[in-house]
């Protein structure tokens, strides 16, 4: 066959192309439109074969195939997945046109449901907020088998064959919430009790901040003593009525520690006037709601954290495990260094959070 790299650089074609790199016009077409559907080698061939014969078109910057990634969050009508899913629909839109990103937003959160999505066809990786549940711990194995990459983000799923955790340290918030409630509470001849409010420790998460406040309390609050964590599924309602309860069980509590969502039900609970002093209140996220409650005093301090870049972390390490160009510096092993910000009534951003 002529080769057809003598041809002026105007007439060259996708056929031209195609017979240099040994496939098919339609797969040339493929690859030049990015239709996908093209492995990395005969992708990388056409490619090469565009540029050297000098085609006068537009090529794609890079080799990569197409990367469909499934980002799957329960109960969006929590403030952090609200934030944190418009995050990812907003980088998205900066993305290499390669990369794919569907969101998957769940009603329910449990193990069942969340693992049913990861297992869903279609998608080569997925970031998702998961429980630490045996059955969430056999889908990441499989998919990992399968060379499927999976993230967590929020909360990690630790010994499992997960790619990377996206997130913060969730065992430092929970100390730095105790270090903060030991020296705003003053010692006393008795000593004064702290309540904990959670949504379950199935999250590895909340079990990483009630950890990490029982640790600090222990290692330097001994006027503190941790009276009962109650388990209210991030439900504002049932979080307020069990809350009324444990303050009858408990009058001297001094202190309550949120790690979880249920703030509106923490604050509706301490102004029903059971408990005879107004508590310090710590909890998580900066919402509209915390960012009101900090300013009105029902909120001493709220642990923020980051999920904008706890989107942007998940993403470089994809972007990297699949050979993209990244801005950022994510490199395996793919340490997550997501900060938490510390939000108290003299720090808040001027405006409200949407």
């Amino acid at each position: 066959m002529k080769n057809p790299q003598k041809k002026p650089a105007s007439k060259i074609t996708m056929s031209d192309v195609a017979a240099l790199a040994g496939v098919g016009s339609a797969t040339v077409d493929r690859v030049l439109n990015e239709r996908g559907n093209v492995s990395d080698d005969v992708r990388k061939r056409v490619l090469a074969a565009a540029r050297e014969l000098g085609l006068r078109r537009i090529l794609p910057s890079s080799h990569h195939r197409h990367v469909r990634v499934n980002v799957i969050l329960a109960r969006p009508e929590r403030p952090l997945i609200t934030r944190m899913a418009n995050e990812f629909r907003r980088q998205s839109l900066r993305l290499d046109r390669t990369i794919s990103i569907h969101r998957t937003l769940l009603k329910y959160e449990s193990p069942e449901a969340i693992s049913e999505a990861m297992g869903r066809g279609g998608f080569d990786a997925i970031i998702v907020d998961a429980p630490d549940h045996p059955l969430v711990h056999a889908t990441i194995r499989e998919l990992a088998a399968q060379g499927r990459p999976v993230v967590t983000i929020i909360s990690d799923v630790p010994e499992t064959e997960r790619l990377a955790y996206a997130g913060i340290d969730h065992h430092k918030a929970g100390r730095s919430a105790a270090f903060f409630m030991g020296r705003m509470t003053p010692a006393a001849s008795r000593p004064g009790k702290v309540v904990v409010l959670c949504h379950h420790i199935g999250f590895q998460a909340h079990a990483e901040r009630i950890r990490g406040l029982t640790d600090q309390l222990l290692a330097a609050a001994p006027h503190l003593e941790l009276a009962e964590i109650v388990r209210g599924g991030d439900d504002p309602h049932v979080s307020e009525m069990k809350l009324k309860d444990a303050f009858r069980r408990h009058p001297e509590t001094t202190g309550i520690y949120n790690a979880g969502a249920g703030n509106r039900g923490v604050v509706a609970a301490m102004r029903a006037g059971i408990l005879p002093r107004p508590p310090i209140f710590i909890g998580h996220e900066l919402t509209a709601f915390t960012w009101a409650s900090l300013r009105d005093g029902s909120m001493t301090l709220t642990i923020d954290q980051s999920p904008e870049l706890q989107v942007q972390h998940a993403l470089e390490v994809l972007m990297n495990h699949f050979g993209f160009e990244t801005a950022g510096h994510a490199e395996p092993p793919y340490v997550s260094t997501v900060p938490f910000v510390i939000y108290g009534p003299q720090n808040l951003p001027d405006q409200q959070p949407a």
